[in-house]
């Protein structure tokens, strides 16, 4: 939805956020740590592998344009927004490296977008109003809220590495870009109240609650990599709209080419197994990443 390619942002914009985003990652990381509580630490794989793989179903928004889950206040409502920064980050990690999505030297300012200022701006209602009260209305501005503030960074990075940008055509992606939020918002409403259901949000409950999550979650993320790829809109998403309309397109490169690139699996052709394959490799990729890093620091609280 605004993951920026290779080509778009100017070398000192995107050598910066790559500083800053870097800096930033590595000093939530203990933080995280320190926040999670050990029966948590399994969500991390399952949450990463849920939002990676509903961010691959994308539905229409209009204007011959789309959008998808980012999933930034899910993430934060359930693990927390250090943890979930560090979750998004393998994400969108993944997803420049393997599938091509978002630049290799663009993924510092994606960092920032999405796994920082997305993440802690969709936490902010949260930290503000969110007890059990008005916990849904929290989660639902927080939902909006990141999106917005994703975009218009988007946006502004842009416009600072000295793209062009009609006064109408600003406006309209931002109108995209707040359709989008209100999605958002719903999406990830309802996924947090199902999450409840299963007396695991949050994850404070028993033991038998903080299994069933990851196994329920694991089972939605490898459904949505499956059969989500037969119902998603073919339109271009926000950003892709946005470079088609301002003549970006042809900027776009790519540091290296993969056999998964566009979330296909190369030798199955435009068959619906190339997406399913490609899906499921994201799955168990971040499950795996997050799954290691876990398991490292459950051996470290434990020396």
């Amino acid at each position: 939805m605004v993951h920026i390619p290779d080509g778009f942002l100017s070398t000192p914009v995107w050598l910066s956020l790559a500083a800053v985003s870097a800096v930033s990652v590595g000093a939530l990381a203990p933080k995280a740590q320190r926040e999670t509580e050990e029966a948590r630490l399994p969500l991390l794989g399952v949450m990463g592998a849920f939002v990676f793989a509903a961010q691959m179903i994308n539905f229409p928004l209009g204007m011959g344009t789309s959008g998808h889950l980012v999933g930034g206040t899910l993430l934060a409502s359930t693990l927390g927004p250090a943890a979930a920064a560090l979750v998004m980050t393998a994400i969108l990690g993944i997803q420049a490296l393997v599938f091509q999505d978002g630049g290799v030297l663009a993924l510092g300012a994606n960092v920032f977008n999405m796994a920082l200022a997305g993440v802690f701006a969709g936490y902010l209602p949260l930290a503000l109003w969110g007890d059990r009260r008005y916990r849904s209305a929290a989660v639902a501005c927080g939902g909006l809220l990141s999106v917005c503030v994703s975009g218009a960074l988007a946006l502004a990075e842009l416009i600072i590495s000295g793209v062009r940008v009609p006064t109408a055509l600003l406006w309209l992606s931002v109108l995209l870009f707040l359709i989008n939020g209100l999605a958002e918002a719903v999406i990830t409403v309802a996924v947090v109240r199902a999450l409840a259901r299963l007396n695991v949000a949050w994850v404070r409950g028993p033991a038998l609650a903080a299994r069933r999550a990851p196994a329920a979650l694991g089972a939605a993320a490898v459904v949505l990599s499956m059969a989500g790829v037969m119902v998603a809109s073919q339109y271009p998403d926000v950003l892709e709209s946005f470079a088609d309309r301002a003549g970006l397109a042809a900027r776009a490169k790519a540091l290296f080419e993969t056999p998964f690139a566009d979330y296909q699996a190369s030798w199955f052709g435009e068959s619906w197994w190339a997406k399913v394959v490609a899906g499921l490799l994201g799955v168990a990729l971040i499950y795996a990443l997050l799954l290691g890093v876990t398991r490292m620091a459950g051996r470290r609280r434990s020396k």
